[in-house]
């Protein structure tokens, strides 16, 4: 029986992981499955896992008001020491790009235990765009002795940084697998969630978050003109924003869009809740990654609140656009969008990141190693 240590922090580490959590429980005999939370992001996290029937196994609460990157990373560092310290550990498992993942890697590398980098090869080639997280994926995939690649472009990114072959599948992306998790009963709690909260949710709803710190400052400045022009243009649309908590982003969106009465601020929502929105908004505007990878299997148009994005297949497919923090493309293609039905706008294309399969084929790898 292989001992499998699975290291996360944020939601979407959890929505990404999760598949690939159940689908090695359906084989108690194979596996020992240990669940570490480092509750970089506390309440969402532990949120996400209830809706998966998960509970971690450890709980690291690594997170203090006001850190630095560096005060994290060695918070993280620190307490995932006395977890190898105190269990036996045959591979480290962990997913995407933040410092837990970063962490998580070292740590276990540190000990000469396996990685296995689950949604490895996703690339901006601009350290600060996304930062930290390019440099963190870059790091982990050096370090990773098993690369699962959603894609094989993110397989040729590999293979061009010299990462071996033999260390690199292509499994499809997870998110896809977790989208297939949600019931038609959790669909309806989500409907009657909105119902309660008096948000009609018809053909003229608009999906916004924006969180990424390289958004901060004058950027979110530009993308709060733009929305509130379009606020103000489409007042037979409901614009809903899940509002991040950090006071960076959360202050600035409240001062701005608070007193529109087509404007719905919302907290951050649970994973079904954020589902329900993707899969009847009219369009999508992110710098989720995510979402990003979410939304083409609902055919929902996304502008890509970025300036480099490593999800470029979604570009490739049309099924996104780049637009950057840039006042005149936010609302140009918005408008685009906008002036017409929800029917009309409706993108065909299959979606590129997977097929809902990406769990089994981990499994299925995991268990030849």
């Amino acid at each position: 029986m292989k001992n499998i240590l699975f290291v996360f922090g944020t939601r979407p580490e959890v929505i990404k992981l999760a598949p690939v959590i159940l689908e090695l429980k359906k084989y108690p005999e194979k596996y020992n499955v240990i669940i570490c939370n480092t509750e970089q992001q506390k309440e969402l996290s532990n949120q996400t896992l209830e809706y998966f029937g998960l509970k971690a196994d450890i709980n690291l609460d690594c997170m203090k008001p006001n850190q630095s990157l560096l005060e994290v990373q060695t918070r993280i560092l620190t307490s995932l020491d006395k977890v190898f310290d105190t269990h036996e550990i045959d591979a480290t498992i962990v997913q995407g790009d933040t410092m837990t993942v970063l962490c998580g890697a070292l740590a276990s590398f540190y000990r000469k235990i396996p990685v296995y980098h689950v949604e490895a090869g996703l690339r901006s080639y601009d350290i600060y765009e996304p930062f930290p997280e390019e440099v963190m994926r870059q790091m982990t995939s050096r370090v990773a002795e098993i690369n699962f690649a959603p894609t094989e472009k993110n397989r040729q990114a590999l293979l061009n940084e010299n990462i071996s072959d033999d260390k690199i599948y292509i499994v499809g992306n997870t998110v896809i697998d977790a989208l297939f998790c949600l019931s038609e009963e959790t669909m309806n709690m989500a409907a009657k969630f909105y119902q309660d909260n008096g948000i009609t949710i018809d053909d003229k709803l608009v999906l916004i978050t924006a969180h990424r710190r390289e958004n901060h400052g004058e950027r979110i400045d530009r993308i709060l003109d733009a929305i509130e022009f379009l606020v103000k243009k489409y007042s037979d649309h409901t614009f809903i924003i899940p509002v991040h908590p950090n006071p960076n982003v959360k202050d600035k969106i409240y001062t701005r869009l608070e007193k529109y009465y087509n404007v719905k601020l919302l907290k951050p929502l649970d994973y079904p809740y954020l589902v329900y929105l993707m899969k009847n908004a009219k369009l999508i505007l992110t710098d989720s990654g995510g979402i990003q990878e979410e939304a083409p299997s609902f055919g929902c148009p996304t502008l890509v609140m970025r300036y480099e994005t490593e999800r470029k297949e979604g570009i490739e497919a049309g099924v996104s656009i780049l637009v950057g923090a840039d006042y005149d493309k936010i609302i140009s293609y918005s408008e685009e969008i906008l002036s017409k039905t929800r029917e009309q706008t409706r993108l065909k294309a299959q979606n590129p990141y997977g097929n809902g399969t990406s769990a089994k084929q981990i499994e299925e790898i995991i268990s030849k190693k």
